[in-house]
């Protein structure tokens, strides 16, 4: 394997998306990570598709490798144990104490490989009052505050649409694991990631406790405004686009002013500055959205940003894979993977290192597609045959 984190093996048990995205980051970066999958099935991200195409499976296994092994027999629970061994890192997903019940507790790992560093995903964490409870990434986005702070006051709390809680935990995860490596590396000594669904969600959210207990109030639903910061919003334009504005320095507020012709409403003390324009976000909305809606939205891209101010078009992915942007800047390499004759189109490493870059090397891997290589490193061609016979491999 290539790449900054050549040499380092892991083996990932977990399933479905916060394992996958920790262990992509991992892999695109040179680390050997070998799936440990069950026969006949295989993670569960194989099954989610689109127009029958396992297109998870292809962007977030790339890189991969994949061993089919029933950990459930007794005789793959012990193959499990050679192939710790060999690791640097194991990741696993299963509910708290799952892994303890197959008699792979953190505690067996480390007698097995000291170095160890074990990834424990979970959603609410190993302990606390909630650990046994189910923590897909829905119940985590609705308990983190972030529903109930996304979306119009006048509406219903809105869940994100894809897998927000998983997405942040398996990029934090992946920092937490390249720490432990380092602390391993200085001290030889493994340890134990508790990685819950939960916690990473709510740190990016800002400083909610904070706000919360200096002053008592809960951060209500805005739309598309922000609470800190004003004028930000999305605005309608002539021709039914949507043009965003963040305007969230008083530089930035006044360019926007003046480039709209009402300079005056810097003297205006409803708009004077920021903590002013927060208390009257209806009356300035009222101003802009009626400013950029006679105009079309290509009119108010040019005007604004030829006035330098902070605007962007509001796009889907049909717009924006055909920008110039996407294509100068290379967000999307076509063609990976192997599912048919064209592939799939998938974002690009990140982030983007100058020295030691990270690469897609190689597609998804099929189920069991990788046993006999590497199980044939701790087992001969003889037992390889007998497990594979005894169902135990695939």
């Amino acid at each position: 394997m290539t790449g900054p984190l050549g040499g380092i093996r892991v083996l990932d048990l977990s399933r479905l998306v916060a394992g996958n995205q920790l262990t992509l980051l991992l892999a695109d970066f040179g680390a050997d990570v070998v799936k440990i999958e069950r026969p006949g099935t295989g993670d569960t991200l194989r099954h989610w598709r689109e127009d029958g195409e396992g297109l998870f499976w292809q962007v977030y296994a790339r890189n991969k490798r994949s061993v089919a092994l029933d950990l459930k027999h007794p005789d793959g629970h012990d193959l499990l144990l050679r192939l710790v061994a060999t690791a640097d890192v194991l990741v696993e997903s299963f509910r708290p104490g799952t892994l303890e019940r197959m008699g792979l507790g953190t505690a067996v790992l480390h007698e097995a490989n000291p170095r160890l560093v074990v990834t424990r995903i979970s959603g609410w964490g190993q302990t606390g009052s909630m650990s046994a409870q189910p923590g897909f990434g829905t119940l985590i986005e609705a308990m983190s505050g972030l529903a109930a702070w996304n979306g119009f006051p006048d509406r219903e709390p809105v869940l994100p649409p894809g897998a927000m809680a998983d997405m942040v935990a398996g990029t934090f995860g992946a920092f937490a694991v390249l720490a432990a490596l380092r602390h391993a590396e200085t001290t030889g000594e493994g340890q134990v990631i508790d990685l819950s669904l939960f916690e990473p969600l709510f740190s990016v959210l800002g400083p909610m406790a904070a706000v919360y207990r200096h002053t008592g109030r809960v951060p209500q639903r805005t739309g598309s405004r922000s609470q800190s910061s004003s004028p930000r919003n999305v605005y309608r334009t002539k021709d039914d686009g949507w043009l965003a504005l963040s305007g969230s320095t008083q530089t930035m507020a006044e360019r926007l002013f003046t480039a709209i012709g009402r300079a005056d409403l810097l003297d205006d003390p409803r708009f004077a500055d920021n903590s002013a324009r927060l208390q009257h976000l209806d009356e300035l909305d009222e101003v802009l959205g009626g400013y950029f809606g006679e105009r079309t939205l290509e009119e108010n891209l040019t005007q604004m940003r030829a006035a330098g101010v902070t605007v962007a078009p509001v796009m889907d992915i049909a717009g924006l894979l055909e920008t110039d942007f996407f294509a100068t800047r290379g967000v999307v390499v076509e063609g990976a993977g192997n599912p048919g004759a064209g592939g799939v189109a998938m974002h690009q490493v990140v982030p983007r290192l100058s020295a030691s870059p990270g690469a897609i090397r190689s597609p998804a891997p099929e189920l069991g597609g990788d046993t006999d290589d590497v199980v044939g490193e701790v087992v001969d061609a003889e037992e390889l045959e007998r497990l594979r016979e005894k169902g135990v491999v695939q």
